[in-house]
């Protein structure tokens, strides 16, 4: 049940309970293994609109990469609240799969619909925005009023998610004799860590409210804050943490939240986005270089790009269907950001090269305007003196 009343019935599948969080949706049609377990999506129903998911089943958390990191999923477990699905593929066929998505739900003890009209929800999500919801999976019948008190009492707008998706301390990637560089962790995805290792140095992951002092004490070559969950304003200790990085022109790369807590820690501002941006198809266009790439992104939030006068911050990239801004380069300090996910998982992984500009930005801070030419002064004749 959405918040207007609307009700949707469908087969359960996954973990039998109720639970409440804001109905989202995602436009991607393949990747739910990485989806799922993307830490933004933290307090959040999820619908997908493709119509079939789970065909390819769930691998197993035991294969890794070359770094040591799960291969195929970018946290430990399950982040979404509840999944709703149009059909379910109670078959999986694919050589990685051990179990199905059905047993991975339950496992987690998340709830699922399917059978229900997906492209009916996510109309009425895009044209009213994004909306509070319940879900009750129950082998008994569902009551409505049971429905509608969950409805009411849930909540999503200024929470702070970030004890439950940051490190809880230290945690350290890759060889300790490479420089390092240090992740303030909002909700990392393991994809960011792995390609942060894949530029050449090793990861410090640190807490979500680690102060500018305990950061630095690791002599980071650069500092990147991580994607996450929620209102970026409620990161009142980042922000802090934040500011002073970009006070001290430390170099500092954001993604997707920590695009935002960049902004906000410079002066400008952010808002709620209607229905958000969540997918693998989102057309952005580097102002830099004029061309247009396709990115991954999840988010629900955004940047006015009005409040970026006068905070030393311009567009880098903006987003070519809406308009809004996809990332920020500050015009006289190392500090760059993007709204979207340059490491994708899943996705198209047209914006490596963004980690690539980050390393050169440590290594020679941002490009500066080369300052112009002075016209050269006239030469004055000088008269030959007379030979003696």
């Amino acid at each position: 049940m959405l918040e207007d009343g609307t009700v949707f019935d469908g087969i359960g599948f996954g973990y039998p309970s109720e639970i409440t969080g804001e109905v989202v949706f995602n436009t991607g049609m393949v990747g739910y293994t990485e989806t799922l377990t993307d830490p933004s999506y933290r307090g959040q129903i999820l619908c997908m609109t493709y119509p079939l998911v789970g065909n390819y089943g769930v691998p197993g958390f035991d294969v890794k990469d070359e770094y040591g990191l799960p291969k195929f999923f970018e946290s430990d477990h399950i982040q979404v609240k509840a999944l709703l699905l149009h059909d379910l593929s109670d078959v999986a066929s694919h050589w990685s799969a051990v179990r199905t998505l059905d047993q991975w739900l339950y496992e987690e003890k998340i709830p699922g619909i399917y059978g229900i009209d997906t492209r009916a929800l996510t109309k009425k999500l895009r044209v009213n925005g994004v909306m509070m919801g319940a879900i009750i999976v129950s082998k008994e019948p569902v009551d409505e009023a049971r429905l509608k008190k969950l409805v009411a009492g849930a909540k999503y707008e200024g929470l702070n998610f970030m004890p439950e998706v940051s490190t809880a301390g230290p945690q350290e990637y890759g060889d300790k004799s490479k420089d390092c560089i240090a992740v303030i962790d909002t909700g990392v995805k393991y994809s960011i860590i792995r390609n942060i290792m894949r530029t050449g140095y090793r990861v410090v992951r640190l807490p979500w409210d680690a102060t500018y002092e305990q950061v630095m004490s690791y002599s980071p070559k650069g500092v990147v804050i991580s994607n996450g969950p929620g209102d970026p304003k409620v990161c009142k200790g980042t922000i802090k943490t934040a500011t002073k990085l970009i006070k001290t022109s430390t170099p500092t790369l954001g993604i997707c939240l920590g695009n935002q807590i960049l902004a906000l820690a410079g002066g400008a501002n952010t808002y709620k986005l209607k229905f958000g941006h969540r997918g693998q198809n989102k057309p952005c266009i580097d102002l830099r270089s004029n061309l247009s790439y396709v990115t991954s992104q999840n988010h629900g939030y955004g940047i006015d790009p009005k409040s970026l006068k006068g905070t030393g911050f311009k567009v880098w990239f903006a987003n070519a269907d809406d308009d809004t801004v996809e990332g920020i380069e500050h015009s006289t300090k190392p500090v760059i950001a993007v709204q979207f996910h340059p490491e994708a998982s899943p996705g198209p992984y047209d914006c490596m090269y963004v980690f690539d500009r980050f390393k050169e930005v440590i290594a020679a801070g941002v490009e500066k305007p080369a300052a112009p030419k002075k016209k050269a002064a006239k030469k004055k004749k000088v008269k030959k003196s007379a030979k003696r």
